[in-house]
């Protein structure tokens, strides 16, 4: 695979309609029932191939104004994200193998352990592998 063809599929553009800023807040709402309630805001974000026909992303926290990320309980996430709708995992894997072509298959997937990036941003992998696609 190559990964110049990744990055011009997974375009910071394609991520934000893959996975809506308003989906922070309709995560929030879900678990509160108010949205102000969330510490952070969570986007998707391409961070490249790993090994051969894997692909890594990453579901970024980044702290709310105001708000506190560490106090938060963000490493507990990767089973939430998993179970939750309104993130929906499942579907987001089906939407981004779908950016890649007809004939891309995926052949796991998984979200690993909440990464702390800093103090106010912290990270939820997501890895992808992909047994057919891009040529």
């Amino acid at each position: 695979m190559v990964s110049k063809k990744w990055s011009t599929i997974f375009t910071p553009e394609k991520m934000k309609n893959l996975f809506p800023e308003d989906r922070s807040n309709s995560f929030f709402d879900a678990l509160f029932g108010d949205p102000e309630e969330g510490a952070y805001d969570i986007s998707l974000t391409f961070r490249g191939e790993g090994a051969e026909d894997v692909l890594d992303f990453a579901f970024v926290l980044e702290q709310r104004p105001g708000k506190c990320l560490v106090c938060s309980l963000t490493y507990g996430l990767p089973d939430v994200f998993m179970r939750h709708p309104v993130i929906n995992v499942k579907g987001l894997v089906s939407d981004l193998v779908a950016a890649i072509g007809e004939n891309a298959q995926c052949k796991s997937w998984e979200l690993g352990p909440t990464r702390e990036i800093s103090r106010s941003s912290h990270e939820i992998p997501l890895r992808l592998t992909i047994v057919s696609g891009m040529e």
